[in-house]
């Protein structure tokens, strides 16, 4: 579904919103309408904007001069930043964008993601009492800039795979060849995304074992195929909803919060 403008939202004092495409899998709407009523939040709304294209931005942002706040998901992490003013220390260092705060004209580029997959990383390093020597990452979008720059915070050494590898990336049939070596393995790409369940990242699933540690950014439906290929093997698992509920709240923070910002590089 393409989003077209509703005059219905113009009535609403504050409204906020996630940009991406598609968005059928996205359980923000929901989170966000829940927060508004179970904490008395009055006269803000939260909406989804599948715009198909990142040059509707402006389109969007004319269509509802009542908009405060942006979520931005795939595929637009890193495509929306040149439409920003400027960008705050840690979005300019990951360099990618998943909350945007509207300021009348101006808009500032903000990354949550680092805070929820943080927060939630951690967590499941605890409750399984393990700090991973090395981490494979798989995919290169947005969500695994946000990825790796935890995993340099927190010292793990990680690798990256590509089915289109570039210089210091791997592909799928060469880290296969010694997937044994990575103790924490994170899927950023969508494969395993509803609509689309039965699809998993092209792994020697076969090679792993309990001393594993899955985590998957995907958190509709709630146990992937990536998951249940882990799950059977006796590995631990984990998907993105605690990330998600992390980097939401954040940016609402972010939204009702003055903050400094730095010049886009």
């Amino acid at each position: 579904m393409h989003w077209q403008p509703d005059p219905n939202l113009h009535s609403i004092p504050k409204l906020y919103g996630l940009i991406g495409y598609p968005l059928s899998h996205s359980f923000s709407r929901k989170y966000f309408s829940e927060k508004f009523t179970r904490e008395h939040i009055t006269g803000c709304q939260y909406e989804l904007f599948p715009i198909e294209s990142i040059d509707r931005l402006p389109e969007l942002l004319a269509a509802y001069p009542n908009l405060q706040g942006l979520n931005v998901t795939i595929p637009y992490k890193q495509q929306v930043i040149p439409f920003l003013s400027s960008l705050d220390e840690g979005a300019a260092a990951v360099g990618a964008v998943n909350v945007i705060k509207v300021e009348g004209t101006i808009l500032k580029g903000y990354n949550s993601d680092v805070f929820g997959f943080q927060s939630s990383l951690h967590s499941f390093l605890q409750e399984h009492n393990t700090q991973p020597e090395r981490a494979l990452i798989l995919g290169t979008g947005g969500a695994a800039k946000a990825v790796r720059f935890v995993l340099q915070l927190l010292n793990i050494p990680f690798s990256t795979v590509s089915r289109e590898p570039q210089e210091g990336q791997m592909g799928y049939e060469e880290v296969n060849a010694h997937i044994e070596q990575f103790p924490l393995i994170i899927n950023t790409t969508p494969l395993g995304m509803a609509p689309k369940v039965d699809s998993c990242p092209d792994l020697a699933y076969d090679k792993l074992g309990p001393g594993h540690l899955l985590y998957d950014l995907v958190y509709n439906p709630e146990i992937t195929e990536f998951m249940k290929r882990g799950l059977s093997r006796g590995i631990p698992v984990k998907n993105g909803l605690e990330m998600l509920y992390g980097q939401a709240e954040k940016a609402w923070e972010i939204w009702n919060t003055p903050a400094v910002l730095t010049e886009k590089k």
